[in-house]
């Protein structure tokens, strides 16, 4: 299965796993929640699902990876306690807690949530003197003498021995206690992922060119030659730091994130060109309905591959927008509730500092709990800023009254609701132009299906058009489902051979 097929089934399994009957007992008893063992190559995401998981189920998450991990630290220390057996007295050895289970009780302390994955990276690289534990820990969920809290989940994850000279081999007995997931590198699941963390344009469109270089090993007379998911995500994020600073983007610098000669010449030669075609498109002037009949005969004339990339600087600007404005939607929507509290304050100043330090205990608990996704994070900041801006705002103006403190913040509301409807406005009109041209462009060929479908699959895009509209888009997606809707009754037809 791919990456995201198997988030999916992760998210469903730790669902059913929590799920308990009219007492409050778990459905699935401790010993029988088999651990989920995430097996595949190494820098695919399997760390990034997680996190995604825990975020997206409201628990918290703890991250450990086996190969830091000796006996001690995993099992506890040994120390000698007095004992007593029928009227005699015997020195004993117990173990202190494992620095793993602490760590979950730590969790549960600092963020006040009591479920969670215990996520194990690295699992069959444990040491030779742990190995031993594992099968106990594995089937019984203990470290030594301290169990896993009830409500843990274990998720382990290992790479195949192909790729890691430490890997230990499971046996049987021990495989039979897992629920083994073999994950395969896939670059459409990845490409998902990559519209909505905003992986940068020139990698997306590179690799919709060159699908085999998403994840690439082999073996060579210089060694070991790889090219990973995490390589491609890290140069992104370096490749904006770089153009921000207006740096130059050199083969070194790709090479020390694509660790493959081949590969970086043939990326580094693509960003040029990538770079190239945003100059001579003028793709701003397009997502503003001002492109020339000149640009459009451009397009319309460009290989494949130009076009590809043309499409794809495009539709990066489109999701970046259309994320961005509905993180704002998500933001002003979550701020109704402080203001209804403020408003309904007797103490408007005090209630303020309510707000203010309730949005903070809610970070905090969401950062310690290790649940927080970007975007909340990202909100929940915006929130707590608004919030002492606003305090500041009522400070400085000597606003006394609630009545006063409350029509300040509801000002500052308004004016940040208003920026927001010109924003959506200017994002619809954007996007019209977007099929304008695509359409002028290329009429009804591959680019407009292109266009529509990463419009469908993308989280934030699929919200932007179901909440908003977009006339352009319902007509494209219906001429589309009608095209294939004739293709398949054509395909019946000459089967029947009539």
């Amino acid at each position: 299965m791919n990456i995201r097929q198997a988030k999916d089934y992760i998210k469903d399994s730790v669902r059913l796993y929590l799920k308990k009957d009219e007492f409050g007992e778990y459905r699935i008893p401790v010993v029988r929640q088999r651990p989920i063992f995430l097996l595949g190559a190494p820098g695919i995401g399997k760390t990034a699902i997680m996190e995604q998981v825990a975020s997206e189920l409201g628990i918290a998450l703890v991250s450990y990876s086996m190969t830091h991990h000796t006996r001690q630290s995993a099992l506890g220390l040994p120390y000698i306690v007095n004992k007593e057996y029928e009227g005699e007295n015997f020195q004993v050895s117990e173990y202190t807690m494992s620095e793993i289970i602490a760590s979950v009780y730590e969790t549960m302390e600092g963020s006040g949530i009591r479920e969670g994955i215990l996520f194990l990276d690295e699992i069959n690289c444990v040491s030779e003197t742990l190995a031993p534990s594992m099968l106990q820990f594995l089937q019984y969920k203990t470290f030594g003498r301290h169990k896993v809290p009830e409500g843990w989940i274990i998720v382990t994850a290992g790479n195949p021995p192909e790729y890691n000279k430490s890997v230990r081999e499971f046996d049987v007995v021990t495989m039979d206690r897992l629920k083994v997931l073999e994950v395969e590198a896939d670059y459409d699941a990845w490409k998902t992922y990559a519209r909505e963390m905003g992986i940068h344009g020139a990698i997306v469109s590179f690799l919709e060119l060159k699908k085999e270089y998403f994840y690439h090993i082999e073996t060579t007379v210089k060694g070991r030659l790889y090219v990973t998911a995490r390589g491609w995500e890290d140069l992104s994020q370096i490749l904006y730091l770089y153009e921000e600073e207006k740096l130059p983007v050199t083969e070194t610098l790709i090479g020390q994130y694509i660790r493959n000669d081949k590969i970086v010449k043939e990326f580094g030669a693509y960003y040029d060109l990538y770079q190239k075609y945003k100059k001579d498109y003028h793709v701003d002037e397009i997502l503003k309905g001002e492109a020339g009949e000149d640009i459009v005969k451009k397009a319309e004339a460009a290989p494949f591959d130009e076009r590809l990339s043309l499409l794809g600087m495009l539709i990066d600007k489109m999701l970046a927008h259309m994320k961005e404005n509905m993180e704002t939607a998500a933001y002003l929507q979550d701020m109704m509730a402080p203001l209804k509290a403020v408003k309904a304050a007797e103490d408007a100043h005090a209630m303020l500092d309510k707000q203010i330090e309730a949005r903070e205990k809610i970070l905090t608990n969401l950062e310690k709990g290790g649940s927080l996704s970007p975007a909340d994070k990202k909100k929940h900041k915006r929130i707590r800023r608004f919030l002492e801006e606003s305090k500041k705002e009522a400070v400085t103006k000597q606003a006394v009254s609630s009545e006063d403190v409350f029509a300040l913040i509801k000002e500052r509301f308004d004016k940040e609701v208003s920026i927001m409807k010109k924003d959506t406005a200017l994002c619809q009109s954007r996007l019209s132009s977007l099929f304008a041209f695509v359409e002028a462009a290329f009429a009804q060929g591959n680019e407009m299906l292109i266009l529509v479908t990463e419009l469908t699959v993308n989280n934030d895009s699929a919200r932007f058009i179901a909440t908003f509209g977009c006339e352009a888009y319902q007509k494209q997606n219906e001429q589309l489902l009608l095209s294939e809707r004739t293709d398949r009754l054509m395909e019946e037809i000459r089967e029947l051979k009539l």
